[in-house]
C-alpha cells in the first residue's frame, strides 16, 4: 500500500508541476524577447522535458507495482487514451522545444540574434495546444481510477 501512495503522490506532483512549467514557458514566451527571456526559455523547456519523462517513469512504475497492477491497465482504453494524450503533448512541444534550441544557438553566435514576434507567437501556439491537451489527461485519468470503461 505504501508503495501504491508514494508513487501516486509523486505522479500528481509531477503532473502539477507540468502544469505549472508549462504555464511560466507561456509567460515568459511573448513578444519582445530579450536574450535573458531566451534563455530562461531554454532552461524552463529543458525542466518540462525532465518532468515529462519522470511522468512518464514513475507512471509506468504506478500502473506496474501499484494495487491495481498492469493486468488492470494493459487492456484498459483509458489507460491508452491517457498515454495518447500524453504522447499528443510531447509531438506538440516538438516544435517549441526546436524553437528555443534554436533560439539559444543563435544568441551564442550572435547576441543580438533575437527571435521576431512572429516566431514567438508562432510558438505560443504550439504551447497553447499542449496545454489543451494536458488539461484532457485529468479527465481521462479520473474515469480511469473509477473503472468507469464498462
Amino acid at each position: 500500500m505504501w508503495t501504491d501512495f508514494i508513487l501516486a503522490a509523486i505522479h500528481h506532483v509531477l503532473v502539477f508541476s507540468l502544469f505549472a512549467i508549462i504555464s511560466v514557458e507561456i509567460v515568459y514566451a511573448k513578444p519582445g524577447l530579450n536574450a535573458d527571456a531566451v534563455r530562461r526559455l531554454g532552461l524552463v523547456d529543458a525542466i518540462y522535458g525532465l518532468c515529462s519523462l519522470l511522468v512518464i517513469a514513475v507512471g509506468f512504475s504506478r500502473a506496474v507495482y501499484g494495487l491495481k497492477g498492469w493486468d488492470y491497465y494493459e487492456g484498459n482504453i483509458l489507460f491508452w487514451v491517457k498515454i495518447g494524450l500524453f504522447a499528443g503533448v510531447g509531438a506538440l512541444s516538438i516544435k517549441p522545444t526546436m524553437a528555443f534550441l534554436s533560439w539559444n544557438r543563435r544568441l551564442r553566435k550572435d547576441p543580438n540574434d533575437l527571435p521576431s514576434d512572429a516566431e514567438v507567437k508562432a510558438n505560443r501556439k504550439w504551447m497553447h495546444m499542449e496545454t489543451t491537451l494536458l488539461i484532457l489527461i485529468p479527465i481521462v485519468a479520473a474515469a480511469l481510477a473509477r473503472g468507469m470503461t464498462d
